[in-house]
């Protein structure tokens, strides 16, 4: 019930005929599509105070303050932040001995001034990653040795800067093929499998005290699931100080089973480490390709059949997204002794990443709340399923 899982302050602020309504209906609230975001509603980190962090992943409208909606979004239901995309190799750290640290010093502050856990994203990953980086000066190729230190002195100069400040590090970012394998990416190519070691090594270095992760799309997929249990695992033997898994929650309405949504955050936390899921929100369109994952290099040409509901998303399709969406948070809330964090992977709808991929110019609505910042039905269906 209500009742124990949101203060009774909170209760408080509710507006008398909803709270009526929640206790005799079982929470069959619906607001009207164009009644205004009402701020009386329950904070999601208040309603799952108890079970885990709950976030976001901030883009730079919200980090300067310019999205004023989105910012009031963030500041009322999450307690975590994610930077989508400042933090990446490309963009803070763009060119040899070059730091862009404006906006993630902006990000930092932010986190800073409304108390809220921070996860730098990310260290090491063979996206968004300058060519520069694997090169030297004449344009070949670096030894491993050379980029042992290369990929030291960016892990160093980052998470030195903001030592203390910055709680926790997505170190490695997606470094598995779907089949379990290790990626055949550079820094694999030119350091060898223990780059992942390295990289743990070096972020432990550079914070003693941060928690590091180990982050990664598909994990659902039992054969990738496997193939990241396996590489986990052996870090730990190596004696590599990686503290938790994210599994990105890159989904659709269909996608993955929930048997094996579930499957994935068991075979974590048997090995000890945190879970998380990291980067959560649910595709509603039509499949582009025959493809489940989050390979930001794939794109497919616009298609009127790929992106239907260009205006408005169906009744139907909402009520479908709200199930899906109050369905895994039962999941998440059952394991919430092995889950720490859940972070959506954007604010509102206009925000996601999901527009533009794998087909730019689609109209997508995967998250909480809708491009205006009115709470969805699958808002309502998440709060009312632990009232």
């Amino acid at each position: 019930m209500i009742k124990g899982l949101i203060s009774d302050s909170k209760i408080e602020k509710w507006p008398l005929f909803l709270l009526a309504v929640l206790l005799l209906t079982g929470c069959s609230y619906r607001p009207d599509k164009n009644e205004n975001a009402d701020l009386s509603l329950p904070a999601l980190k208040e309603v799952f105070e108890d079970a885990f962090v709950i976030g976001a992943a901030l883009n730079n409208s919200h980090i300067t303050g310019e999205d004023v909606i989105g910012v009031s979004l963030v500041t009322t239901h999450y307690n975590t932040i994610t930077p989508e995309n400042v933090m990446k190799w490309e963009h803070i750290n763009p060119e040899p001995g070059v730091y862009n640290f404006d906006l993630p010093d902006q990000f930092v502050q932010f986190g800073e001034e409304n108390e809220m856990f921070m996860i730098g994203h990310t260290l090491v990953w063979h996206s968004q990653v300058p060519q520069w980086v694997f090169e030297d000066q004449s344009g070949n190729s670096l030894d491993r040795d050379a980029l042992l230190e290369r990929m030291r002195s960016h892990i160093h100069t980052v998470v030195g800067r903001y030592k203390g400040r910055i709680h926790a590090w997505d170190v490695v970012n997606e470094a598995l093929n779907a089949d379990g394998t290790l990626r055949q990416s550079r820094w694999l190519e030119i350091i060898g499998e223990d780059y992942l070691r390295k990289a743990f090594e070096y972020a432990h270095e550079a914070d003693p005290d941060a928690e590091l992760y180990y982050n990664d799309y598909s994990l659902e997929n039992p054969a990738k699931r496997e193939g990241a249990v396996e590489l986990v695992q052996n870090l730990l033997d190596q004696g590599a100080t990686i503290t938790g898994v994210g599994t990105q929650g890159h989904f659709s309405l269909d996608w993955p089973s929930l048997e094996e949504a579930e499957a994935t955050i068991v075979a974590f936390a048997e090995l000890g480490v945190d879970v998380m899921v990291t980067e959560l929100d649910i595709d509603v369109l039509p499949p582009a390709m025959d493809y489940l994952g989050a390979d930001v290099s794939m794109n497919v040409e616009l298609r009127d059949e790929l992106n239907p509901w260009p205006e408005v998303l169906p009744d139907s399709v909402h009520q479908a997204l709200a199930g899906r969406y109050a369905d895994l948070f039962s999941i998440y809330h059952r394991h919430r002794q092995s889950i720490s964090r859940i972070t959506f992977w954007g604010v509102r709808d206009s925000d996601s990443w999901k527009n533009d991929w794998p087909v730019r110019g689609r109209t997508n609505y995967p998250l909480l709340f809708d491009r205006d910042g009115k709470p969805k039905p699958a808002f309502h269906d998440v709060v009312c399923r632990f009232q």
